[in-house]
């Protein structure tokens, strides 16, 4: 990732009660005497029937929302939202916005909300769009974007900006920023894009620069850890019924039918799980964080047989991720392969698993089948935003903007417990967000599929204390 800077120390605030405050970095931390102005969206007419405009300075979110009686009251955020003091004029402000990694719904309505944010609510006119990612700073020209032309974007999928992954060199992307006098910084990508954003922060910090950096995060997967979900996530969920629907019908219609659905989920699989939930017609739903086994008593094959022999026709959800210690024993030369994110390329779990029924039920003889193939990966993740999406990617933008107003930088947005704060970037690329399956959630994707959980009872207890050391 280019040259690397001296990490700056976490800001932790304590108070009674075991109260802790995670805060993130300011302007001010390093830059003296920094002057101050009044928020313009005092004078805004849309603002004057809110009661109060402003969010305290106090504000916080706590990270932990059920608590007993005597726990302590824990980790806290800052909350996001606008501030009384800015410490920008609205003048002054150039800003930038780059979309890195894959397609999500939703990252035309975060562009559009962050030019149409900085324009209505704070009367910045000079915003302009990096084009394919990290090194569209120093390899290509920049898009100018105003509230016209980003107008019906909201409409379309995929990115204005166009995405790309890698091409992250930290200095000449900080001279980019320096060179243009671009002042506040917006990236919108998952935990590898987050990463590059604390570096370039660190980087802007160590020369001593008046730039804020805010990060969105963004991942289709849902596997960003503290924030309550990602946005483009309920619209995958919602678009992964149509495949599902297509799976169930095919297999309806002939004789033992097997639909089965690949869907995305690398490390994660949630979109599997909650596509399970709500469509209500899969009958076995394998994700990467829940082991499976194919052969022998309790294995999938010899549930497969038992689900047609009772309704004659199954649905498959299965994560891209699940099983993918099955297909590396078999292809250990591509497993090493890595995209330019450093993400390893995974097989496909859905060919591998429909030919080894095929080849199970054909080598047995037991009964005839017919299995259907759906693969819809890529038309989930280019489709536009839903309404929910919408409305949630107007929130990250907003949040986005008042933050890097009030001279907050280093810093990412996101809801905890459905109140948007803002959360340093070490906290959200730690780790990656995974489904618990010791949890309520996983339980009841299983109490809906009426599968066995495919575990011996010493992986059960292995994962049990993998999760609970998680938690520690």
């Amino acid at each position: 990732m280019g040259n690397s800077t001296t990490t700056t120390e976490p800001k932790i605030v304590s108070g009674d009660c075991g109260y802790l405050l995670e805060d993130v970095p300011h302007l001010s931390d390093y830059i003296p005497d920094l002057p101050t102005y009044p928020n313009p969206l005092q004078d805004n007419t849309a603002y004057s029937v809110v009661k109060q405009y402003f969010v305290s300075v106090d504000d916080t979110v706590a990270q932990k929302i059920v608590v007993q009686k005597d726990s302590p009251r824990g980790t806290h955020f800052r909350r996001a939202g606008p501030r009384q003091k800015v410490y920008f004029e609205s003048n002054e402000v150039d800003a930038c916005i780059v979309t890195c990694g894959g397609l999500c719904p939703g990252l035309n309505t975060v562009i559009r909300e962050i030019v149409c944010g900085l324009y209505h609510m704070y009367g910045v006119t000079r915003v302009v769009g990096i084009e394919l990612g990290y090194k569209g700073f120093y390899a290509r020209n920049t898009i100018p974007l105003t509230p016209k032309v980003v107008n019906d974007i909201h409409k379309r999928g995929g990115t204005i900006l166009g995405a790309s992954r890698g091409g992250h060199d930290t200095s000449k992307i900080v001279d980019s920023i320096q060179d243009r006098g671009i002042n506040q910084v917006y990236i919108i990508g998952g935990d590898g894009t987050q990463k590059g954003a604390s570096v370039i922060f660190e980087e802007i910090r160590r020369r001593g620069l008046k730039v804020a950096v805010a990060g969105i995060p963004k991942t289709i997967d849902n596997d960003i850890p503290v924030i309550d979900k990602s946005f483009g996530f309920d619209t995958a969920v919602e678009e992964a019924q149509r495949a599902i629907k297509a799976a169930h019908v095919e297999s309806e219609s002939v004789e033992n039918g097997i639909g089965l659905v690949k869907l995305m989920g690398r490390h994660s699989g949630f979109i599997a799980m909650y596509a399970t939930l709500a469509s209500r017609d899969v009958d076995c739903c394998l994700i990467p964080e829940s082991p499976f086994y194919l052969e022998g008593p309790g294995g999938m094959f010899e549930y497969i047989e038992k689900r047609l022999k009772e309704n004659g026709h199954m649905v498959i959800v299965v994560a891209e991720g699940a099983g993918q210690e099955f297909l590396s024993e078999n292809i250990c030369s591509i497993d090493k392969k890595q995209d330019a994110s450093g993400n390893k390329h995974l097989q496909d779990v859905g060919f591998w698993i429909s030919q080894k029924i095929k080849d199970h039920f054909n080598k047995h003889q037991k009964m005839n089948i017919n299995l259907k193939y759906i693969d819809p990966t890529y038309m989930i993740r280019a489709i536009p935003s839903n309404a929910s999406d919408n409305e949630y990617c107007t929130l990250l933008a907003h949040g986005a903007i008042h933050g890097a107003m009030a001279g907050y930088t280093g810093f990412t947005v996101g809801p905890v417990n459905g109140r948007h704060a803002y959360i340093p970037f070490h906290r959200i690329t730690e780790r990656q967000n995974k489904v618990a399956i010791m949890d309520r959630m996983w339980a009841r994707c299983l109490s809906s599929t009426n599968q066995p959980s495919f575990f011996s009872p010493k992986q059960l207890s292995e994962k049990k204390a993998e999760e609970e050391l998680g938690e520690n």
